[in-house]
């Protein structure tokens, strides 16, 4: 395919310069609240504590193992933990997970230049505008043939960050993500196992190393990203032309343990009692049937990919937005493994990969991810899932977001 650069490394450049709107701030910070739960919670579930103990743990930086590390390494540590339990905020623009790889990188680099936690939202949030506008110029189909995006474009916008913290000039930041270009991986082939939170660990680090290799006179490809056989036209890249906007005021949070593409059919029967239906039609995005749509899964992981599963557990009560409720022994109930033969799933391609239209019983509700909400109501539910993880950590995180206390939330992370 013949690429034509769309001014994509231009738009990045912009968005490392640019001053936040006040609004996508304040959503920001709550994605930085939320990663931060996520990450203290992904750390205390064990399964990386091996991992994480073999990695380098000397330097300014901490990481929610509770050690500190080089700056590249706590990035890498810190977004592989937060991604573990894969209940992070996802942007659906570029289908996406982008707080995991740039708020990692951004406070490892804050931390290691002292600056405030104001700067480390700014630089985390440029960072995640700059991953985002990425993902949307290599377009779907980069993401449908098997690149992560979380990873591929996740990278760019953690060198974003790293280096709007390292105040680099134009020309290295310029550098740095050519550098990026040649280090950005990320294969969905990883996607339940170990190595899927590793691939933004990964994009985390390189970020880092790319901007501190280009303040250290690293040179790089002029556009790596758009240029020839720059990473576009090498990683099934369509060069989507991208307009300069803001779009984290758009993220969503997961509310639910499971993946975000159950969420909209979940949030449409919230408060619709389903133990007794007889049949539950749920209508999709076609793409959510090849993702989601385990019809028998027998394990904790496979059930957070089953709308019959996760709609048997609401039915029965069972807290779907509690990571402790999605264990084998829930996959394996009796009671809800009977339930799931009442749930029928269809594809809708009138849809949007944000909506779900559910019928219960011939009644019909739907929810779309994408409707605007107030920001009190999201930051209720931004807050109380953060507690429902960590508990009262979660309140002090938030004091210290508030207070611009860099140093008070970063003690916060490993109590």
């Amino acid at each position: 395919m013949e690429q034509r650069s769309e001014g994509i490394t231009e738009l990045v450049l912009a968005y490392a310069q640019a001053n936040p709107p006040q609004n996508v701030r304040d959503i920001m910070r709550l994605s930085v609240l939320d990663w931060a739960a996520c990450g203290v919670a992904g750390a205390r579930h064990g399964a990386f504590g091996p991992w994480a103990r073999g990695c380098e743990a000397v330097g300014p930086a901490s990481r929610f193992d509770g050690r500190a590390g080089s700056v590249a390494e706590a990035a890498m540590v810190n977004g592989t933990l937060s991604h573990a339990l894969d209940f992070d905020d996802t942007h659906f623009a570029h289908i996406g997970h982008p707080s995991v790889v740039v708020v990692s990188a951004a406070l490892a680099m804050a931390e290691a230049k002292s600056a405030t936690l104001n700067d480390m939202v700014d630089a985390a949030l440029v960072g995640a505008e700059a991953s985002v506008a990425v993902g949307l110029w290599l377009g779907r189909a980069h993401y449908q043939v098997g690149f992560h995006q979380t990873a591929t474009s996740g990278a760019f916008g953690a060198t974003v960050a790293a280096g709007r913290l390292m105040r680099l000039s134009e020309a290295q930041m310029r550098h740095a993500l050519g550098l990026c270009a040649t280090m950005a991986s990320g294969l969905k082939s990883q996607f339940g196992t170990m190595g899927k939170p590793l691939n933004a660990g990964l994009a985390a680090r390189a970020g880092v190393e790319a901007a501190q290799w280009a303040a250290l006179g690293m040179t790089a490809a002029h556009d790596g990203l758009a240029g020839l056989l720059g990473f576009g036209a090498t990683h099934h890249g369509a060069a989507e032309p991208v307009p300069m906007q803001w779009r984290m005021d758009a993220v969503s949070h997961k509310f639910h343990a499971c993946c975000h593409g159950v969420h909209a059919s979940l949030e449409a029967v919230r408060d619709v009692d389903l133990l007794n239906a007889t049949r539950i039609e749920i209508s999709t995005h076609p793409r959510w049937i090849t993702v989601c749509n385990q019809a028998a899964p027998d394990t904790g992981l496979g059930a957070k990919f089953s709308y019959a599963h996760v709609m048997a557990m609401a039915a029965y009560g069972r807290d779907t937005g509690d990571i402790a409720q999605f264990s084998d022994d829930c996959a394996r109930d009796p009671h809800l493994v009977a339930f799931r033969d009442r749930v029928h799933v269809s594809a809708d391609d009138g849809l949007s990969e944000m909506q779900a239209r559910v019928q219960v019983d011939g009644i019909e509700y739907s929810h779309d991810l994408d409707a605007p909400q107030p920001y009190s109501a999201r930051e209720a539910r931004v807050r109380g899932k953060s507690k429902g993880l960590i508990g009262a950590q979660a309140d002090t995180l938030w004091r210290a977001i508030e207070d611009d206390d860099l140093d008070s939330f970063s003690r916060g992370l490993s109590r």
